[in-house]
């Protein structure tokens, strides 16, 4: 099950308390306070994992406290540290104040880690508080408590190429041909209701990873399909490969169906209408109207974008489509490198 949302409540380890002894020892009459500092509450820190691709093993398990620290003992003898608490997360997370909203951090790497909730700090022993004027004290301090959080965790997905479009427009079954990853394909809308990752394998250990985002429609930014949802998922990827079934089955037109799913995209997050993007016609197989596949070229030409025709059952133009993808990012990787070389320059 794909899960990219949950609470959790994380807590620090409370720290241990110190204690009231007095050293006493054959031929010392005069020992004094020898009570020693209760530990240090562990902290809990959330890391982002590489292996992990959904939030689902913290929905189950919302609570995470960290180890107390122990409590001190006579002899000047400190208690042992709590030891801390590691939270795994996948690669890009989000972090957010349940309460307030606030975000707090982005895990975007592998090995990211951010401290959520510290440990209490340990109490001090009687010796502590040992001076001139008050040589024998007979109170000691107890242990703070750990920080305690509600945190919002939220994922969004890191794929270099986002397959959007409305629903049964291809997507599921392109992403079937050209990596190894299989959803569920049937011929009814909504089919897809989560976001799978694919990794298309170019040879010479070149690759790339294809989100298949489920189904865009009409309203999709306030919530309609659920669209709020997996909108957030495109917000990290390099490109866009925008699929768009021209056959005459799904009985809607092919430039309406473009038109509304970059509305959407542009009223969800304007930056989104920038982002690069190649338009793709699928089920050319069971197009019976060429008009329609060729009114669709001509509105991606009006906007200055590629144009590629596909059928993923029978494989025609997908390989021609997946090297264009690859030369695509190429392209985009060089132009972020020098836009980075020409920053530091500055």
């Amino acid at each position: 099950m794909f899960i990219d949302r949950v609470k959790i409540r994380v807590q620090g380890g409370n720290g241990g308390n110190g204690v009231t002894a007095f050293r006493r020892e054959k031929f010392v009459p005069r020992g004094g306070p020898s009570g020693g500092d209760g530990g240090r509450g562990g902290d809990v820190w959330i890391v982002a994992d590489a292996s992990l691709n959904t939030l689902l093993h913290l929905r189950y398990n919302p609570l995470h406290v960290a180890d107390r620290g122990r409590h001190g003992e006579g002899s000047n003898c400190s208690g042992r540290e709590g030891e801390d608490l590691t939270v795994r997360v996948p690669l890009g997370t989000q972090i957010f104040d349940s309460g307030s909203g606030e975000f707090l951090q982005d895990l975007a790497t592998d090995g990211a880690r951010w401290l959520a909730a510290k440990g209490g700090r340990g109490g001090f022993g009687n010796s502590h508080f040992a001076t001139s004027t008050n040589r024998a004290p007979r109170y000691h301090q107890t242990g703070s408590e750990g920080e305690e959080l509600e945190l919002q965790l939220e994922l969004k997905l890191l794929a270099d190429v986002a397959l959007v479009g409305f629903p049964n427009a291809g997507k599921s079954t392109f992403i079937s041909t050209i990596s190894a990853a299989k959803p569920k394909i049937a011929d009814y809308p909504f089919t897809t209701l989560e976001p799978h990752l694919g990794v298309v394998d170019l040879g010479d250990f070149h690759t790339f990873v294809v989100a298949d985002i489920p189904g865009l429609i009409e309203g999709a930014h306030q919530g309609a399909g659920l669209g709020d949802r997996f909108l957030r998922h495109i917000e990290r990827t390099k490109l866009l490969l925008h699929l768009v079934d021209v056959s005459s089955f799904s009985g809607r037109e092919p430039v309406k169906d473009y038109l509304t799913v970059n509305r959407e995209l542009r009223a969800y997050n304007p930056a989104l209408a920038g982002r690069p993007q190649i338009v793709v016609a699928t089920k050319i197989d069971a197009l019976d109207e060429p008009a329609r596949l060729e009114s669709l070229r001509q509105q991606a030409a009006i906007e200055g974008l590629a144009f590629y025709a596909v059928s993923s059952v029978t494989n025609q133009g997908t390989q021609e489509l997946v090297a264009a993808i690859a030369a695509r990012l190429d392209e985009l990787k060089d132009l972020s490198h020098q836009a980075n070389v020409i920053q530091f320059a500055v």
